[in-house]
């Protein structure tokens, strides 16, 4: 028996009316979306220096913390709201580790479109191409569905989809990478592909 996915929604307006609880509920939402998209920044800027989930883990404790900030009313301005707080985070860290002692808000910036450039990647490329516009707009936040679909997968299948999709490297990168020969490789994307697409009724 599955346990029915909350309404994003109706907790973001329970939380709004001061309902912590809601909050908390409405953070474990993006939990596997969020530590994606960390995954992705800390590979190609921190070079496995800290865990995602750690990340992710500050971003829920600063978004408690600054809740009664959010000015938004929908689901897709509180998902582009954590994105923002997680470029926060992952700015200090690079700071951090890096020696810089000042803020750059400039970098915090490019990480928020980084951030953001990445959810649109995973949304755009692991859809059945015959999906409409209009189909792709009936979606809920869709990249974050994408994200919960990845970590039900065989570890080899998601791990493919991730360095060729988010992280952007060539097949034959990722069998150096994952120590596989190309052929695997790519029956791994294919397969996992067509799981996801199975589970997020793309396809038969």
């Amino acid at each position: 028996m599955t346990t029915a996915v909350p309404d994003p929604q109706e907790l973001l307006c329970l939380a709004r009316a001061g309902n912590g609880q809601a909050l908390g509920q409405l953070l474990e939402v993006y939990r596997n979306y969020l530590a994606l998209l960390a995954r992705v920044q800390i590979g190609r800027r921190l070079q496995g220096k800290v865990e995602a989930a750690d990340l992710v883990q500050e971003t829920f404790l600063a978004a408690h913390r600054d809740f009664a900030r959010f000015r938004g009313t929908t689901e897709g301005e509180f998902v582009r709201w954590l994105q923002k707080i997680l470029a926060g985070n992952l700015a200090d860290l690079v700071r951090h580790y890096y020696g810089a002692r000042r803020r750059d808000v400039r970098l915090e910036r490019q990480l928020s479109d980084e951030l953001y450039r990445s959810s649109r990647i995973l949304a755009r490329s692991l859809v059945a191409r015959g999906s409409s516009p209009s189909q792709l707009a009936a979606r809920r936040e869709l990249a974050v569905r994408l994200a919960d679909a990845i970590q039900t997968l065989p570890a080899d299948y998601g791990e493919v989809i991730i360095l060729h999709h988010l992280q952007e490297l060539s097949f034959p990168e990722i069998a150096r990478h994952m120590g596989r020969s190309l052929d695997s490789v790519k029956k791994l994307w294919v397969r996992g592909l067509a799981r996801l697409r199975r589970s997020l009724g793309d396809s038969p």
